[in-house]
C-alpha cells in the first residue's frame, strides 16, 4: 500500500493493556485480594525505544521474567485477585509465551465474578489476539491500477481471509465495551481503556477491510474479486462509524469505491497485466 495508506498500527504506548496493582481498583474490587505490602508496588512497565542499546534490551528482557516470578509468587500469596493473574497474562504475552498468557486471562475472568475488572480483561485478550493476527499474515501482493500497494512483509500471498481471525479479537474488543459500565477502576484506568477500546474495534474493522482488498488482488483467487472489495468496503465503513477520521479507512473507501465503479487490473509478478476486472460503470 501506498504510504497514504499505511495500515493503522496501534501506537505501542495506546494499544498494549496496562500492568496494574490491585490498588488502582476502586476499594469495592480491592477488598477481593487483601495481600501483603509487597503487592502495593508499583509495576514497571517494559518500555524498549528504537535507540535503546543491546543492554538495555537484555535488562528489558531480564525484568519481564523476574515479574512473571513476581506475579506467580503473588498469586501464591492471593490466589483469589484476578489483577495479579490479569498482569501474569501481559507479562506471559510480553514473552511471547501466547498459551499460558491465554489461561492466565481465562483465569482472571473467572475470578471476576462482578465483572468489575472484566473490561480490562477482555482488553487486554483481545489485544494478544491482535497481535497475533498481526504476526501470522506475511503477503507479498501484486499491484491494482489504483496503486495500492500491501504493506505486509514479504511472503507468502494472502490466498484467504479468514473471518474468525477478525471476528474473535473483535468479540472480545466488543465485551470490554460492553462492560465498562460495570468497571471499577482509578480515573485514569477508566480513561486509558474508555478512549482506547473503541479505537482498537476501528482497528481491527481497517485491517480486516483492507486485507480482503489485498486478497481481491490476488492473481490466483479469480472470481470474488468484487465480491472481496463490497465486503472490505462493509467493514471499512465500520472503522469510519466508530472513527470518522479515520484517515486510512476513509482513503480506502474512496479507493474501493472507485475499483466498484472503474474497475482495475490485476498484474502478475513480473508487471504484466494478468487481468482486467470489469467496472459496474
Amino acid at each position: 500500500m501506498s504510504e497514504d495508506e499505511k495500515e493503522l498500527e496501534p501506537d505501542s504506548e495506546e494499544s498494549k493493556s496496562k500492568e496494574l496493582t490491585p490498588e488502582e481498583l476502586t476499594p469495592e474490587e480491592s477488598s477481593s485480594g487483601e495481600s501483603e505490602e509487597s503487592d502495593s508496588s508499583q509495576l514497571k512497565e517494559a518500555e524498549e525505544s528504537d535507540g535503546d542499546i543491546d543492554e538495555e534490551e537484555e535488562e528489558v528482557e531480564f525484568d519481564l521474567e523476574a515479574q512473571v516470578e513476581e506475579f506467580r509468587r503473588q498469586i501464591e500469596e492471593d490466589p483469589d485477585n484476578c489483577v495479579h493473574f490479569y498482569n501474569l497474562g501481559e507479562a506471559l504475552a510480553e514473552l511471547g509465551q501466547l498459551d499460558e498468557a491465554h489461561e492466565a486471562f481465562a483465569q482472571a475472568l473467572l475470578l471476576d465474578d462482578s465483572h468489575s475488572f472484566s473490561a480490562i480483561i477482555h482488553f487486554g485478550i483481545g489485544n494478544l489476539y491482535y497481535h497475533q493476527l498481526m504476526s501470522g499474515i506475511q503477503s507479498m501482493v501484486v499491484k491494482s491500477s489504483v496503486g495500492l500497494h500491501s504493506q505486509h512483509r514479504a511472503g507468502t500471498q494472502i490466498s484467504s481471509v479468514n473471518d474468525d481471525d477478525y471476528a474473535i479479537p473483535l468479540r472480545e474488543f466488543e465485551a470490554s465495551l460492553h462492560d465498562l459500565p460495570t468497571l471499577q477502576a482509578d480515573e485514569e484506568i477508566m480513561e486509558y481503556i474508555s478512549k482506547n477500546v473503541p479505537q482498537q474495534i476501528a482497528t481491527v474493522y481497517y485491517k480486516w477491510g483492507s486485507d480482503l482488498f489485498d486478497k481481491a488482488r490476488q492473481i490466483d483467487l479469480y472470481g470474488d474479486e468484487v465480491k472481496d472489495i463490497k465486503q472490505g468496503l462493509r467493514h471499512l465503513k465500520k472503522a469510519i462509524d466508530i472513527d470518522p477520521n479515520h484517515s486510512q479507512a476513509n482513503l480506502m473507501v474512496k479507493y474501493g469505491k472507485k475499483m466498484i465503479q472503474e474497475g482495475f487490473s490485476i498484474y502478475d509478478e513480473y508487471g504484466f497485466e494478468a487481468k482486467v476486472i470489469p467496472g459496474a460503470g
